[in-house]
């Protein structure tokens, strides 16, 4: 059985306000290429298909595409999809009885009542039969009113009670079927936690309120993780996280974006697992030195980069953020990084004797301008440092 694992689409995102809507585009089509040419059994997305719980309506259409792109493939291929925490159940949920006749699966909530479970596929090979289970993301309140009082505290003990009303603990797994989890969730090793980028930062509750220890799915085959930008697996090898197929950040500059491709072989046997690359339209990357330097790094090939730029001159260059849109065409942030304003940065962390913010702006000023501040310049410098301790 083989099966590509695929990610936190996250369609519709910008990127500093840049539309990403052409990149994903791109990226999808070489996704659909891929399954064209190696022939996977299933795709698995897991979670975070849109970027907003209410998406744009290019975002809506681009999905739309990319699963008539797959349903139109021949033999046709099994498509299973779950939410993630930036969709939304009810939206993700339209057409899913249609959609199921051109096998694309989408379980976009966890059970609501005592009647609902966890939706499963069934596919089988030369092998035997392999199950996919599916559980999109789930908050404790999601679930709680199933289970007495007390028994859901957190998010791990909100996934160990859903599995194990589930019977999918490991006693309960049928041992002649090799088993397949699609989960999106924060999951961790102990104290050992995935690395996450900037990007993600918001995403994840501070004191680790939304830990799930990796113990709860470790005996399945394969468990087909989504929720981190970074492909890495968590403890074990079968239990993975395969990233994003773009860079949605700055931070994810050394990210090498893929497609993972999971074969299974005989119940027992190590999981095989490939990455497949993707090429992007545009790159995300840094570039830090002297202005001039940095000019004449521009060519036909890199400057229409995503790019985040450090300026090290010591003296300000000439409206430099001119001089480098002339130069590249995506200009994502500009950062200054020399020794007046590690200075600052300095007093600013520990502050020096006998200085307020206006003696430490005014000689930031002096030194930048090379003159002293007026006194109505002072007055209005005051009157803004009022407003925000204010």
């Amino acid at each position: 059985m083989r099966f590509f694992h695929l990610s936190d689409l996250h369609l519709g995102k910008q990127l500093h306000y840049y539309s990403l809507l052409e990149n994903q585009r791109a990226i999808l089509k070489q996704i659909v290429q891929r399954v064209i040419e190696y022939r996977p059994d299933a795709v698995l997305i897991c979670g975070d298909i849109f970027d907003k719980s209410v998406p744009s309506g290019e975002a809506t259409l681009l999905l739309d595409e990319f699963l008539n792109d797959l349903a139109r493939i021949r033999p046709q291929v099994t498509v299973l999809l779950i939410a993630g925490n930036h969709d939304s159940p009810q939206r993700l949920s339209y057409a899913k009885a249609f959609l199921e006749q051109q096998q694309i699966v989408i379980a976009a909530q966890p059970p609501r009542t005592k009647e609902e479970h966890l939706k499963w596929v069934e596919l089988a090979d030369d092998w035997g039969r392999v199950r996919f289970f599916l559980m999109p993301f789930l908050k404790p309140g999601y679930i709680r009113h199933l289970f007495d009082e007390g028994e859901i505290t957190d998010y791990h003990s909100a996934v160990a009670k859903l599995l194990e009303r589930e019977g999918l603990e490991r006693e309960h797994l049928r041992p002649d079927t090799r088993n397949v989890l699609l989960s999106h969730q924060f999951y961790v090793n102990g104290s050992n936690r995935p690395v996450i980028c900037d990007s993600e930062q918001r995403s994840f509750q501070v004191g680790g309120l939304d830990c799930v220890d990796v113990s709860l799915v470790a005996h399945f085959d394969y468990v087909a993780l989504g929720h981190i930008h970074g492909p890495q697996q968590v403890k074990e090898a079968h239990i993975r996280y395969c990233g994003t197929p773009l860079k949605y950040s700055v931070s994810e500059e050394k990210h090498e974006k893929s497609i993972t491709l999971v074969t299974l072989e005989e119940k027992g046997t190590p999981v095989q697992i490939e990455t497949i690359p993707l090429t992007p339209l545009q790159e995300v990357r840094r570039e830090q030195g002297l202005l001039e330097e940095i000019l004449k790094r521009a060519t036909p090939e890199n400057c229409h980069d995503f790019l985040s730029v450090t300026l090290q001159d010591e003296l300000e260059p000439h409206h430099p953020r001119e001089q480098l849109e002339e130069c590249y065409d995506y200009l994502l942030e500009l950062r200054v990084d020399n020794q007046r304003t590690r200075r600052l940065l300095l007093e600013e962390d520990g502050g020096e004797p006998g200085q307020n913010p206006l003696e430490v702006f005014a000689g930031f000023y002096q030194e930048l301008r090379g003159q002293t501040m007026s006194e109505a310049e002072q007055a209005w410098v005051k009157k803004l440092l009022e407003e925000e301790i204010v």
